[in-house]
């Protein structure tokens, strides 16, 4: 069994940067605690390079596979930390104005990190149910931190209550996968399944289906998604987009790992399940989505659609040939990679988002009338954001889209494939709906709105970062491609 705690190294950074924000937000002056951010965002980052120094090309296992350091772990350590890092800078202006104990906000949010990487590194049912739990807890803090707002209220309520249902849901089903397996590892599972083939107990079938079901209500896929139009609506808008993107990527680690670890070998008992799965959630997340006046709810939708598409890669992760379960890498690439291209386009797209909140005072549709005359930077970069959504050539979504229905078509799953594609073709219209507002609709004088919107200067060079990562990625994706294939490498070998 090995010990080497040395792995944990940057875990231990993320523990102690949560702690000293904190601590940090008793001692300092009240006019000088939004300077937090900057430590928060430094500690996170600095937890990341600790992570590359300690894990670069490393494959190692503590206590005997609780716990897995690999460069899908890694890959995963650095992303998440980054976009909570992100984050965490993106509400600065926020959190300024609307709160007064920043120390509390800040470290809600690493520790809610420290809960995400664990997720990605577990290497059993156990240890990711706790790294989700732990994810989780903040985020029910988080989302109903607008204590004096109806909706924050509302919001808090229904995500806690549907939360712990869902972890109730999840819970069980791993207790029922332990009886019949006699064992919460990844590996113990698959050897399992594999021993069992073609006669698996339906104790363990029922299993599978109510991890499946849980972790659904997780990534709000359909007809799980409920909670999640009105989180996104109530939550603090920063919270919002952790939610839509940190969040996700972290589930689909946890999904990603267990499902090519340890669910493998039992592909064409849950394959079909998660097809339609993906199916359902593209046409519900996608159409409602078009009928919303609300921009957060919106982009909930445009989120319940998302992931819909990636889980046509997880529906895709292998297929079977003779009646040998083959890998599918192309696949396992696709969703990391989408998971990447989604952060870039979706914090750009909330980032936007809170600028125009933090002027106008409103998330709603009509605000955004006229603001390519009130500011051209944030409707170019939000333009640019929903066109990579959209999946258009030449942004880093087209790419990414591109692999996921590759995949697809690769895996048999041609039904599936051309389902996704009408599916974007859908979520253009009501991504069209919002930048005509933005460039052909006019300024009402009537509304009282401010005529300029003059985005502050942490606000301009993360919206330019995030839009220049956006296009960039979709003209020379190859350094990502790299490490996305490296990453996909280390959960499957066999591919």
């Amino acid at each position: 069994m090995n010990v080497n705690f040395a792995l944990l190294s940057p875990e231990y950074v993320l523990v102690g940067v949560a702690f000293v924000v904190l601590t940090v937000d008793f001692l300092l002056p009240r006019e000088h605690r939004i300077h937090l951010s900057w430590l928060a965002a430094g500690g996170l980052l600095a937890s990341a390079v600790v992570a590359l120094v300690y894990r670069w090309d490393t494959f190692e296992t503590l206590y005997d596979g609780l716990f897995i350091a690999d460069d899908f772990g890694l890959f995963f350590f650095v992303f998440l930390t980054i976009l909570t890092a992100v984050v965490v800078l993106i509400s600065h202006d926020y959190v300024r104005q609307h709160v007064s104990q920043p120390g509390e906000f800040y470290a809600l949010l690493v520790f809610a990190a420290v809960g995400m990487v664990g997720m990605a590194q577990a290497g059993e049912l156990l240890t990711a149910y706790v790294s989700l739990e732990l994810l989780s807890f903040s985020l029910y803090v988080l989302v109903a931190y607008r204590r004096d707002d109806a909706l924050g209220n509302e919001a808090g309520v229904k995500y806690i209550i549907l939360g712990a249902f869902s972890s109730a849901i999840l819970l069980y089903g791993i207790s029922m996968v332990w009886g019949a397996t006699g064992t919460t590892y990844y590996g113990g599972i698959a050897e399992h399944l594999a021993a069992n083939e073609g006669d698996l107990d339906p104790t363990l079938i029922l299993g599978l289906a109510l991890i499946l079901a849980g972790l659904g209500f997780k990534v709000a896929a359909a007809p799980f998604h409920m909670w999640a139009p009105d989180a996104y609506q109530g939550a603090p808008t920063p919270v919002t987009a952790f939610l839509a993107v940190a969040s996700k990527a972290a589930a689909f680690a946890l999904i990603l790992r267990l499902f090519t670890q340890g669910l493998m070998p039992a592909l064409e008992e849950w394959q079909v399940l998660v097809a339609v799965l993906a199916a359902a959630t593209m046409i519900i997340g996608n159409l409602v989505a078009i009928v919303q006046s609300n921009i957060k709810r919106l982009l909930a939708y445009s989120s319940v659609g998302q992931v819909g598409f990636l889980l046509v890669g997880i529906a895709a992760l292998g297929e079977v040939d003779g009646g040998v379960v083959i890998p599918n890498g192309l696949a396992s690439e696709a969703v990391i990679l989408h998971l990447v291209g989604y952060a870039f386009a979706n914090l750009a797209a909330f980032t936007t988002v809170i600028a125009v909140d933090n002027h106008i005072g409103t998330d709603e549709l009509s605000g955004y009338r006229g603001l390519a005359q009130r500011s051209p930077f944030l409707a170019l970069v939000m333009t640019v954001a929903l066109f990579s959504l959209a999946g258009l050539p030449f942004f880093v979504g087209f790419l990414t889209k591109f692999y996921l229905f590759t995949a697809a078509t690769e895996a048999g799953l041609l039904w599936l494939a051309g389902l996704a594609m009408a599916a974007s073709v859908v979520s253009l219209y009501y991504y069209l709906m919002i930048i005509k507002r933005m460039f052909i609709d006019d300024v009402d004088e009537s509304d009282l709105l401010p005529l300029r919107i003059n985005v502050p200067g942490l606000s301009w060079v993360l919206l330019a970062a995030l839009l220049i990562g956006t296009v960039g990625l979709g003209v020379y994706p190859q350094p990502l491609a790299d490490a996305v294939g490296a990453a996909s490498g280390a959960i499957l070998p066999g591919a």
